[in-house]
């Protein structure tokens, strides 16, 4: 090919990812994503407060779906995403490398450290239900037992400088417990989470269960955290005063707030805390007694 007709690339265009969809921020708005030499990499939406508020809207329609599955299927959903995950390991190994500033090896450890970690909550899901409820003793004729249950719609504000393993771990266990989530992707480095966006789309996850903003967190934060159909909080990735700001906006009605830890180690056990941060427990009562008196004998 003569230099005069060499092949121009195809730049990609990165959308929010809402409902399923791939839409345009409603702003029409964007801002430069830099690599860490501050080379440009991309344009990435500035989403809005409206772009916020249709991915709680999204999000509270996949709520009932979702939560309602059961928790095998879950798991099986979970693991897909890692299959997919998987089948584009290279272009997330580039995209991170470039995000974060790491060599191509440290950056596929990290995919691959993301892979694994969706695969651990896939395995999770049919179980914490085992963990953190079961039966009670009871003095009395009754018998009481206690199931964990999903506590809705979850904002989560993405960790800054951890662009997939971090976002990989704040996003898998609110959705494995059977919530929806909303998610502001870190504003330095959103591109690898518009790209899991891509993914979510083309595994069996239903639409509206993530949804995925890109921006900034300071605008689109306060919105979210006040928001009345909005059940909880992750901070994660929140400064120190934004994460206070957001802390008192989530107090117009009541949620769940997960605050930021002083440092968080993507890279350790995750443990159980995340999964159990956005569960509610029900308990219910049954008397005891023969069969003929109308009660259950076990």
């Amino acid at each position: 090919m003569s230099e005069s007709s060499a092949r121009l690339g195809v730049f990609k265009t990165y959308k929010l990812y809402v409902g399923g969809k791939f839409p345009r921020s409603e702003s029409g708005r964007v801002y430069e994503v830099s690599d860490s030499k501050g080379n440009w990499l991309a344009n990435a939406p500035l989403s809005s407060r409206k772009d916020a508020r249709d991915a709680v809207v999204a999000a509270r329609k996949a709520f009932g779906g979702w939560a309602g599955a059961t928790a095998y299927n879950r798991g099986q959903i979970l693991y897909r995403i890692a299959e997919m995950l998987e089948g584009r390991r290279d272009q997330f190994v580039r995209e991170v490398g470039e995000a974060e500033g790491l060599s191509k090896s440290k950056a596929a450890a990290v995919v691959d450290a993301a892979i694994d970690r969706w695969v651990w909550y896939a395995g999770w899901t049919d179980k914490i239900g085992q963990v953190v409820g079961g039966a009670n003793p009871v003095a009395g004729p009754f018998f009481n037992l206690s199931t964990p249950e999903p506590t809705g719609v979850v904002t989560v504000v993405a960790p800054q400088d951890s662009s997939f393993l971090g976002l990989v771990s704040v996003i898998a266990p609110v959705i494995a417990t059977g919530n929806t989530a909303v998610v502001i992707a870190s504003e330095k480095a959103p591109l690898p989470a518009l790209s899991l966006g891509e993914v979510l789309a083309t595994s069996d996850l239903p639409g509206g269960v993530v949804n995925i903003l890109s921006g900034k967190a300071a605008e689109m934060g306060p919105h979210l955290a006040a928001h009345q159909d909005v059940n909880a909080i992750d901070l994660a990735g929140a400064g120190t005063a934004l994460a206070k700001e957001l802390e008192i906006a989530a107090a117009d009605n009541l949620k769940r707030v997960l605050r930021p830890q002083p440092v968080d180690d993507w890279t350790a056990d995750p443990g159980t805390s995340r999964m159990t941060a956005f569960l509610e427990t029900k308990t219910v009562w049954h008397p005891t007694g023969s069969l003929g008196s109308g009660g259950s004998s076990y």
